[in-house]
């Protein structure tokens, strides 16, 4: 049994509350304006563009800790636009070469997935947080051949206030390892901001060496394949270690899959941020 490590937010319902509370400190963040150039650790590279906004590992710690989340065990960066229409978190997973040759089925995932689901939904319980149902899909898996990048989202709900949340997930490959991207805006403009984040993507390279086709025989290959990536990646190696170390890792990295449903949280930060904009 896999537990999806990536998926679900741990606390939904604190993150509207402290967003309107904490929103002054946003714009207070190091944010770098595009057009400029960042970098992605050691591994990529990102072009920023005009309108766009980005905090290194520095500034998102900081800003988890204005949203009262979890700080992430990895280094993480966040680009945003600058009206804070949807937020996108990179972080980067030294895991070895993942082989783009397997079928993905989506059903079997489905099952798999909503299997994580209900493992997690016990700890939720004991902590007293939020449980979720996994609806289903809200955008089947995509490999892209060309970009070597696999996309997806879940259709979740919260079982106590039936509000809906997605997550939209993006993995680009590397010789080494994998780019996690996570993409957090409301549900309701999700495809306009999936489109809006896909537009960034063009800026985004992997160091020279260090891209998918710069593959050599001897080099690490990962322990999984494409659909570990959705179903647990690490976590679904993990796996053997015992239940508790699986959930273990989904608490870590569950911070990022947040509820953003309320427009006045939404509006109090792009308010704030254009303000600190020069």
């Amino acid at each position: 049994m896999t537990v999806f490590a990536r998926n679900w937010a741990a606390a939904l319902a604190l993150f509207v509350f402290t967003t309107l509370a904490h929103a002054a400190g946003v714009s207070d963040l190091p944010w770098k304006y595009g057009p400029t150039k960042v970098q992605l650790g050691t591994q990529a590279t990102l072009d920023v563009p005009d309108g766009y906004a980005f905090l290194d590992p520095a500034g998102t710690k900081r800003l988890n800790e204005l949203m009262e989340n979890p700080p992430d065990a990895s280094d993480t960066y966040t680009l945003a636009p600058t009206d804070m229409a949807w937020t996108a978190f990179f972080d980067y997973d030294d895991v070895g070469y993942v082989k783009d040759d397997e079928k993905l089925d989506p059903d079997d995932i489905l099952a798999s997935a909503r299997q994580g689901t209900e493992e997690s939904n016990k700890e939720r319980r004991s902590r007293g947080w939020e449980t979720l149902t996994l609806v289903g899909w809200q955008n089947k898996p995509l490999y892209d051949t060309q970009f070597k990048s696999l996309t997806w989202a879940f259709l979740a709900r919260t079982d106590r206030t039936h509000d809906d949340v997605v997550n939209y997930n993006a993995r680009i490959l590397g010789r080494s390892g994998v780019m996690n991207v996570v993409l957090v805006s409301d549900p309701k403009v999700l495809a306009k901001a999936v489109d809006d984040f896909k537009g960034t993507l063009g800026g985004f390279a992997f160091t020279p060496g260090q891209s998918y086709t710069d593959f050599h025989p001897g080099d690490r290959v990962a322990e999984y394949g494409l659909a570990a990536l959705i179903t647990g990646g690490v976590a679904a190696v993990a796996a053997k270690k015992g239940l508790f170390a699986v959930i273990g890792t989904f608490l870590a990295a569950a911070w990022k899959f947040i509820l953003v449903g309320l427009a006045a949280a939404g509006g109090a930060i792009k308010r704030l941020f254009t303000r600190k904009r020069p």
